[in-house]
């Protein structure tokens, strides 16, 4: 439509408005000189005119008017009143209107009050009710967390303020607060609300009122008790001791507080020691991954990780079962939660170590193997040779072929890392499945101690926030690989492999410029040299180079 015509609209709104307010004139002046002077229809009629002219005036333009429609039509749109959170309110364009909306005529401090006493009624009243209905303890809950929306509503007046006589003689109806007195009828409030969550049982909820009470007067008495009381019901035995000392600290001859004392006082001493038994286990943990860096960088040995989960939300374990999750996991990353040691004689360092059988998908773990041990040695004890002419067997059941002699046996190490080994250069894009340097000591100390807490020695609620951390750090490397590779499913070439001489030592294998040790815990596969298997690893995975004995090397 053309301006001229938007134009034309307008004056005809505008024209039918002004009729509109002339009529009303004229008819409150005949309703004011009539001898009965105006009647309620009279008012009622000049109130719906104004009504009209103030709010329906018509739209600006067309253009307007189908936007609302639009906006009405929208599948995402939400009418103010029937929003259920404060997003939804948000984005229907009301959210001041609806916000500053109360009761006609009551203020927030009169509210305030209003609706704790309709809970304590409801309290009462379910006390006295001999059928036992919950219904009246579930609307003391509601007039309860009205009460506090209202209470948070009330601006506090000074500490040093002199209310005027009209504000006195206004109390009733307007009532005012100072900070603190307003701090206390919170903690009040939120310890009744407390309460009546207890008599529905829903311990959770006691808790969180209970700590919100606390936390507005800590003199609360009854809401101390009340927290000690939920976490007795939620079995956190240190918790409940603490909220009972507190209590205590307040009014030491309180008979609820002191029988609950008795009553968990075995509980809360035996939680206590675990903690302490834990806290350490973790200071000695610390101290030994500290340890065990130091050494590390003075020896020039590289340590690695890989993810400690596979997942980065509960549903992918869901949709892709629980086998094909684990199928991710390469043999050679298990967490054993074992550190390298050193020993206190002679101040030399044993390592965790695996050997792992890719033919016959065999493994042997060795807790503590020193670094100036020969590879071969222990070779030797779990595969000894053939007695000349015995014609025995080897003892692992598994081999059938009786393949597994030192002798005929061909080791490798496979090599990490790469493109991260020249200092100074960005940090590489990880895949998800391969094994990620530690560059600090602060990312080996967390690793180690998510690798513990996943293992279930930190209690539940760790475990959980390890996982969460985990799944923060794997979405981050599935994030970056896509966004250099286009997908996870592009994966990296398989890792070479280095050939280690059975007469080396450990420590030759650790200090090798290829070698990262991933998970503390280092991994070197054997095959018989003559099997299958190893003619197809080494077709997969390209030899690079082989560590020779040191008497070879000089």
């Amino acid at each position: 439509m053309s301006s001229t015509g938007e134009d034309l609209k307008r004056q005809q709104r505008d024209a039918l408005v002004d009729k509109m307010k002339a009529a009303k004139e004229q008819w409150d002046a005949e309703a004011a000189e009539s001898p009965d002077g105006p009647d309620e229809t009279d008012a009622l009629l000049s109130k719906a005119i104004e009504m009209a002219i103030e709010q329906g005036k018509g739209w600006a333009s067309s253009a307007e008017r189908e936007k609302y429609l639009e906006t009405l039509l929208d599948d995402e749109f939400i009418p103010p009143i029937f929003a259920e959170n404060e997003e939804e309110l948000e984005k229907s364009g009301l959210k001041d209107a609806f916000t500053t909306l109360h009761n006609e005529g009551e203020t927030p401090g009169k509210n305030m009050l209003d609706f704790k006493e309709k809970g304590n009624k409801s309290i009462a009243l379910g006390r006295k009710n001999e059928a036992g209905n919950i219904q009246y303890y579930r609307d003391a809950v509601n007039h309860y967390y009205e009460a506090i929306h209202w209470a948070n509503r009330i601006v506090p007046k000074d500490e040093d303020f002199v209310p005027t006589i009209e504000e006195l003689n206004a109390a009733e109806d307007d009532p005012f607060f100072t900070e603190n007195e307003l701090d206390e009828m919170r903690s009040i409030i939120c310890s009744n609300c407390a309460m009546a969550h207890m008599l529905l049982k829903n311990w959770g909820f006691v808790r969180d009122e209970a700590k919100k009470a606390v936390s507005f007067n800590s003199q609360n008495i009854k809401a101390w008790y009340r927290l000690a009381k939920a976490y007795q019901m939620l079995k956190d035995w240190e918790e409940a001791g603490d909220a009972i000392d507190s209590g205590l600290e307040i009014e030491k001859d309180n008979k609820d507080l002191l029988k609950l004392q008795k009553l968990l006082g075995d509980k809360v001493r035996k939680a206590r020691l675990n903690r302490q038994q834990r806290e350490r286990a973790r200071a000695e943990r610390t101290a030994r991954i500290k340890d065990v860096w130091r050494y590390c960088k003075d020896a020039d040995i590289s340590l690695g990780r890989v993810s400690l989960v596979a997942t980065v939300k509960d549903d992918e374990d869901d949709e892709e079962g629980g086998d094909v999750v684990e199928a991710r996991w390469h043999h050679h990353y298990p967490h054993t939660g074992q550190l390298p040691k050193r020993q206190l004689q002679g101040g030399k360092w044993t390592w965790p170590v695996l050997f792992v059988y890719p033919s016959h998908r065999q493994s042997d773990f060795i807790e503590h193997f020193a670094e100036d041990d020969i590879i071969a040695l222990r070779m030797a004890e779990m595969f000894p040779e053939e007695e000349e002419g015995s014609g025995s067997e080897t003892e692992m059941p598994w081999d059938y072929n009786n393949e597994f002699r030192c002798s005929n046996l061909a080791v490798y190490f496979e090599v990490h890392c790469i493109d991260n080994n020249e200092a100074g250069q960005q940090k590489p894009v990880i895949h998800p499945d391969s094994v990620e340097r530690l560059t600090d000591q602060g990312s080996a100390m967390r690793f180690y101690e998510s690798s513990r807490a996943l293992k279930g020695d930190e209690g539940p609620e760790m475990a959980t926030v390890a996982r969460c951390m985990e799944r923060k750090h794997l979405h981050h490397q599935r994030k970056a690989w896509i966004k250099k590779h286009g997908s996870l499913w592009a994966k990296p070439d398989p890792c070479p492999v280095v050939q280690v001489h059975p007469a080396a030592t450990l420590s030759q294998v650790l200090r090798h410029s290829n070698m990262v040790v991933p998970n503390f815990l280092v991994t070197l596969m054997l095959f018989p040299n003559e099997h299958p298997a190893h003619q197809e690893f080494l077709k997969e995975h390209k030899c690079i180079g082989i560590v020779e004995p040191e008497e070879i090397c000089k």
